[in-house]
């Protein structure tokens, strides 16, 4: 299976986006499916999560509020509204998936990873 991240730019402070993951080679509709990001010099964190119905949805405190992660199973496709965006938000942001939805914001517990999208946020 491949996950095709779209939907990163550049963009300025207050503004939105919306990213997308495009699953190949097998669908995804069985599988917990999360956002991650990476800012420059520091560790991978969670962003958010979405069960395998999309009925469920986790994120991590500081992007409650802002960030909205939904899934659309006919399409394979899962996304991430982003609102208000700052500067801290600059990261490369992957897309993961994997079985089960214990531990989702560990990344290590992801079987598949997206090759990223890079969102830049200028003041």
């Amino acid at each position: 299976v491949q996950l095709q991240a779209s939907g990163g730019g550049l963009v300025q402070a207050g503004d939105s986006l919306r990213l997308s993951c495009k699953a190949s080679g097998r669908t995804i509709s069985s599988w917990t499916m999360s956002w991650f990001r990476q800012a420059p010099g520091k560790e991978r964190e969670f962003v958010a999560a979405v069960s395998r119905s999309g009925d469920s949805t986790y994120y991590a405190d500081s992007k409650k509020g802002r960030f909205t992660i939904s899934r659309d199973n006919a399409a394979n496709t899962v996304h991430l509204q982003m609102n208000s965006l700052k500067p801290e938000d600059t990261a490369v942001y992957y897309c993961a998936g994997r079985l089960g939805v214990r531990d989702y914001g560990l990344g290590s517990t992801y079987d598949y990873w997206g090759q990223g999208t890079l969102v830049t946020v200028s003041s």
